[in-house]
């Protein structure tokens, strides 16, 4: 059973109703965020699963190889087909510039568990039915090295598709919001996620302003490294107040798993 929302106060959101909204002047996004320029993140992926004839988007995913893409256990872990989509910006409209592929395999880490989310290893790796066209709309995401972990307050940026606030609508344009990074000594104090926090996960935001929301689970927080992004963590799950806290699944610390895996 996929289990997007692992705290009590978060599961009355499982049964709003999906609904879209088109994105023009409406600044109240990702939460806090705002439509990103088109495929200013090329390595993004929807995920979307099949329901009788439609496609729905249901989290986000990079491409780390051509035929590839990361994201988080959870949100493959139900019994349905899954495609992809790349070079993806709105959701409603057919710009040209996507490619749909669909999930051949799928692998989850051996030490995920769906019924605690927040225990961690909430990562999985797709693999394609075939390549992917690598263009300026298509890229590869570049992951950090085994073992970094990045300062407190350290620039990032979530992206995705995710409702702009709890129980609020589905944005059909990608979305962006700057979430800098929340050290792991911070985040596990009392006033911030407490025992919530892993060493294995990256806190980042809660100024319960700007956060990720259903939706943009398994995509990518994008941290500035150096001049260029390297994806850092994967939505992983929120804390304790609804969206305006999120965790992340922590990239470095699966570059082995992830390495063994592709």
């Amino acid at each position: 059973m996929l289990r997007l929302l692992v705290l009590a106060v978060l599961v009355l959101c499982g049964h709003c109703s999906v609904q879209y909204i088109e994105d023009v002047e409406d600044n109240s996004r990702v939460v806090g965020g705002s439509n990103a320029a088109p495929n200013a993140w090329p390595w993004q992926v929807s995920l979307q699963y099949q329901s009788g004839s439609h496609w729905y988007h249901t989290c986000g995913g990079v491409l780390i190889l051509a035929n590839r893409v990361l994201t988080t256990a959870q949100c493959v872990d139900r019994d349905v087909n899954f495609r992809v989509v790349l070079g993806e910006h709105n959701l409603r409209v057919n710009e040209g510039t996507e490619q749909i592929i669909a999930v051949s395999n799928i692998t989850k880490h051996d030490s995920f568990n769906s019924k605690s989310v927040a225990s961690g290893n909430d990562i999985a790796i797709l693999s394609l039915a075939e390549s992917a066209s690598l263009n300026s709309y298509v890229q590869l995401a570049a992951l950090p090295a085994d073992g970094d972990v990045l300062a407190n307050n350290h620039e990032c940026t979530i992206t995705g598709w995710g409702r702009i606030r709890t129980c609020g609508f589905l944005p059909s344009i990608l979305q962006q919001a700057p979430l800098p990074i929340v050290d792991y000594s911070t985040c596990s104090t009392s006033s911030y996620w407490g025992s919530s926090a892993k060493t294995r996960t990256v806190c980042a935001g809660g100024n319960g302003i700007q956060a990720g929301c259903k939706g943009d689970f398994g995509g990518p927080l994008n941290c500035d490294v150096d001049g260029g992004y390297q994806v850092h963590g994967l939505a992983s799950y929120l804390a304790f107040q609804g969206c305006n806290t999120a965790v992340f699944t922590r990239v470095s610390s699966h570059i082995p798993w992830i390495n063994s895996n592709v």
